[in-house]
This record gives structure tokens, sequence and C-alpha cells, in this order.
């Protein structure tokens, strides 16, 4: 059998009717649909030339087409590697020349400013706007849904993303179909997520929290997301009342402990808040708790291995700490000088 994350993700859809995506213009794309669109898009991706671990750049604004973008490129069994949309023409031009992909996609706006690096490093381009339209749209809207996703082992690569997280240049961190699938299935069950569950989905999705921990913890566990282009305090007190979990950075929780209407009845409706990306203040935990009646569930993770730590669903959420180690996981403590293991406690 296949360990390609998609088709692993494919088995476990229950209910192919269920809602998976919800717009904030009220669009709902059921978990069948992604299948059908992600077969016609990674036929289009296959028209443009992309095979089996070939590289699928993508700087585009967020909607639900590039989420149908990252499942389609992993069915052709190429690599995707999302871009910060904030990043210039000459940034561009050096993750293109390193990582060499067989396509580029971006903004319509901004074809013209890409094209020198895009061609410079042999990559075709595509175009998606916000709207989710664009070259590549009009070529999977005529492509067939059916498509063979293409067998991947788990050490296969899935998805390339770039960090500086090291000195000098940013570096792609290279992440398998076996990183990802083994990530998100923990999560399910560390979380407790089940198709019950409705994310508020406000997060960018070039980076690991928005695309791998949000995306991939709501598709393993047949959940629902509702889908908001960025996060906006109207709409996320709007959302809370139908959602049950929402993932955010810690400014999410700072910015809405600045509205009088958070309380616990604006946050009755909900289970979970997972704060990450950087460290929430201890004094933010309290407050929040004070004010919502909810412990914020911290975790920890890096670009290059997704989500290593969490504090626990059941049980005592410490502010200031990002709990213990996910299964599977090892975590040692050193000295920052010497870089010698410590002893516990």
């Amino acid at each position: 059998m296949s360990d390609n994350l998609f088709d692993l993700l494919a088995t476990r859809i229950r209910d192919p009717e269920a809602v998976a995506i919800e717009t904030q213009a009220g669009e709902r794309i059921r978990h069948g649909d992604l299948i059908a669109r992600s077969g016609r898009m990674a036929n289009a991706l296959a028209g443009l030339g992309v095979q089996p671990g070939d590289r699928v750049a993508a700087q585009v604004e967020k909607s639900v087409q590039a989420i149908i973008l990252y499942l389609a490129t992993l069915r052709a069994g190429a690599v995707f590697l999302p871009l910060n949309i904030g990043y210039t023409p000459a940034e561009i031009g050096y993750f293109l020349g390193n990582a060499e992909p067989r396509v580029f996609v971006c903004d319509p706006a901004r074809q013209e400013a890409l094209r020198e690096p895009a061609e410079a490093a042999g990559a075709r381009m595509v175009t998606l706007d916000a709207e989710g339209q664009g070259s590549l749209t009009d070529a999977a809207e005529v492509a067939p849904a059916a498509f063979a996703t293409a067998a991947r082992d788990s050490d296969d690569l899935a998805a390339l993303l770039y960090t500086s997280g090291t000195t000098g240049r940013s570096k792609g961190a290279m992440l398998t179909h076996g990183n990802l699938v083994s990530n998100a299935l923990v999560l399910c069950d560390a979380w407790r997520f089940t198709a019950q569950d409705v994310l508020i989905h406000a997060l960018p999705i070039f980076h690991t929290h928005g695309l791998f921990v949000a995306t991939n913890v709501v598709l393993f566990s047949g959940a629902s997301m509702i889908f908001l282009p960025k996060f906006d305090v109207d709409r996320i007190f709007e959302a809370m009342t139908r959602a049950t979990v929402l993932m955010g950075v810690p400014t999410f929780y700072v910015r809405l402990l600045q509205e009088p209407a958070l309380d616990a009845a604006a946050t009755a409706n909900m289970r979970l808040f997972v704060s990450g990306s950087a460290p929430l203040l201890a004094e933010t935990h309290r407050e929040w708790q004070v004010r919502t009646g909810h412990a914020i569930l911290e975790r920890y993770g890096m670009t290059e291995t997704n989500m290593n730590a969490s504090n626990p669903h059941d049980g005592a959420r410490i502010a200031g700490t990002v709990g213990l180690p996910l299964p599977g996981t090892e975590i040692v403590v050193t000295d920052p000088e010497t870089g010698v293991e410590l002893p516990r406690g």
C-alpha cells in the first residue's frame, strides 16, 4: 500500500458529503469535493510536466484553491513548496534557484514582476489569485476528476519549507509523507479531534501552523473548518458561536482580550484554544482563563519537525510552558553554553 499522505487521508473520510471547509462567503466544500477537485488539479499539474519528486512552488494568497493545490501536489507525487506572500522578487529568485521547482504558482498581479526569477530557475509559471481564479484553475476546470494518486513511500518528500532558524540564508526543511502523517495522527489523538469539531482557521497557509497543523488535523479527523482569509476580531467572535476549536498565535489572544465582549458566554460553544508559533506570555494565559474559563493549550514545534510537545488536553495546562513530549518524540534539555544534557528538575 502507498504511504502517500493523500491516500491515507482518503481512507479516513467516513462521510464524503460532510462539510470540510466553509468560506467567509458562505461556500461549503465537502470532503468528497476535495477528492474530485484535487484530482482535476493534479491532472492540470501533470499537464504542466509535473512528475513524482518534482517541486511545485506556490506564492499565493490564502484560498480554498490553494489548499486544493497542496493536496493535488501530493497526489501527483510532487513536493509542495509554499512561499511567504511577503517575499520580494529577489527573495523568490533565491528560493526558486535553490529548490528548482518544475512549476511556480503566483498571483496574477505579480506575474510580470516574478517572471525573470521563474525563468532563470527554469520553472513554468501559472497563476492563482485570492479568489481561487487564474490559469491553473482554468486548466483544472477542464481536466478530469479521476486521477491515480502516485505511490509514495513514507520516506519520500512531501513538502519543502524554507526556514530562517539557522545562520546564513534560509534553508529548505525537508518533510516526508511519514513526518506529516504521523504528526497529524498524533495531534488528532492528543487534542481529541473528531468529525464533530469545527476549527476556526484564521492562520496563513504558507507555514507549518496553518498548513500542516491546522489543515491536516481537520482533514485527518473528518472535522470541518471555518476558513477565514486572515485574523479578524469580528469574524472570530461570530465563528466562535458555531465552532469548537481555535488555533492561533499569541497575538490572536492578546487582541481578543482587548475586547470587552470576551467572556465565558462568548466562548461557551468552544472546547479548545491552542496557541503556538511564538511563546505565549503567562499573563495572557492567566487573563484568558479568568475571562473565559478556558485554559489555552500551548504547544511547541519547529518547521523542521512539526509539533514536538504539547500541554495536555486532559489535565493541568501550565502557563509559560509547552507541556510534555508528544508520542514518538524525545526531548532533552541542555546547558545553552556547553550543550551538556541537564538532569530532570
